[in-house]
C-alpha cells in the first residue's frame, strides 16, 4: 500500500513561504520516492528552485519512511540543520507532515497533496483500492469496492449510463458494477446483485476517528 501524492505548483508554495527564509527540507524514502514526488532528485530540484528565488536552504534530508518512528531519529541527527531553519518545507504525505511536526517547534509546510492510498498494478501504475470507509461490503461485491472504483462510488448499480462495460463518466474506464457483476457469475453469486444496500451512513465513524487495542 502507497500514499499517492502530487506536488503543489511551484507558484502556492512560494505562497506558503512568503514570510520564511530559511528553510529545511524533508522527502521521503519510501512512498514520495517511488511517486517521484519528493525523493531525493525531487528534493534537490526543490533546494535549487528556492535558491534561485534567494531561499537559503539550511539543510535537506530525506527520511527512510517519514511516516513511522524513523521520524524522530532523523530529526534528531539533523537537530543542527534543523534549527538554523525557520519552516520545514516537507515532500511527504499528510501522515509526514503529521509526525513532522510532532517533533519541531517550527512551521512545517506540505510541499505536496495526498491523493489517496494505492496498490501498484504495474511498475509506475498505482490504482486506489479503499476508501477507509468503515462499512466494508467486499464480501457482496466479490472483493471489488464499489466506493473506490465506482466514479459515483455507488454501492447498488450499475448506474443507467454504463455502456458495453464502460463507465459514462470516463469512457476509457471499465464499469465497476460490470466487473463485480462477471465475477459474481464466475462464482456462482450472482444472487448478491439483487442484494440492496441501503443509502450509506457518513456519520458511521465520527471524525477525527481513534481506535484503542487492548
Amino acid at each position: 500500500m502507497k500514499s499517492i501524492t502530487r506536488q503543489k505548483t511551484f507558484e502556492e508554495i512560494k505562497a506558503q513561504l512568503e514570510r520564511f527564509d530559511r528553510p529545511y527540507i524533508i522527502g521521503c524514502g519510501t512512498c514520495t520516492t517511488m511517486t517521484k514526488t519528493g525523493g531525493i532528485d525531487q528534493v534537490l530540484e526543490m533546494k535549487n528552485r528556492l535558491q534561485e528565488i534567494n531561499k537559503r536552504v539550511s539543510g535537506w534530508s530525506v527520511i527512510p519512511i517519514a511516516c513511522d518512528e524513523m521520524t524522530e531519529i532523523a530529526m534528531k541527527e539533523n537537530r543542527k540543520a534543523i534549527q538554523d531553519a525557520n519552516c520545514i518545507l516537507v515532500m511527504t504525505c499528510a501522515l509526514g507532515v503529521h509526525r513532522i511536526g510532532q517533533y519541531i517547534d517550527r512551521p512545517v509546510i506540505p510541499a505536496l497533496d495526498t491523493l489517496f492510498i494505492a496498490v501498484e498494478d504495474t511498475p509506475g501504475f498505482f490504482r486506489e483500492v479503499c476508501a477507509q470507509c468503515g462499512q466494508c461490503i467486499l464480501g457482496e461485491t466479490a472483493g471489488i469496492c464499489p466506493v473506490t472504483m465506482c466514479h459515483k462510488s455507488l454501492v447498488n448499480g450499475p448506474c443507467g449510463g454504463t455502456n458495453n462495460g464502460k463507465c459514462e463518466v470516463d469512457r476509457e474506464k471499465d464499469c465497476a458494477w460490470t466487473l463485480i457483476y462477471q465475477k459474481l457469475k464466475d462464482q456462482g453469486r450472482l444472487e448478491l446483485m439483487r442484494k440492496y444496500h441501503s443509502p450509506r451512513n457518513y456519520q458511521i465513524e465520527p471524525r477525527p476517528r481513534m481506535v484503542k487495542i487492548s
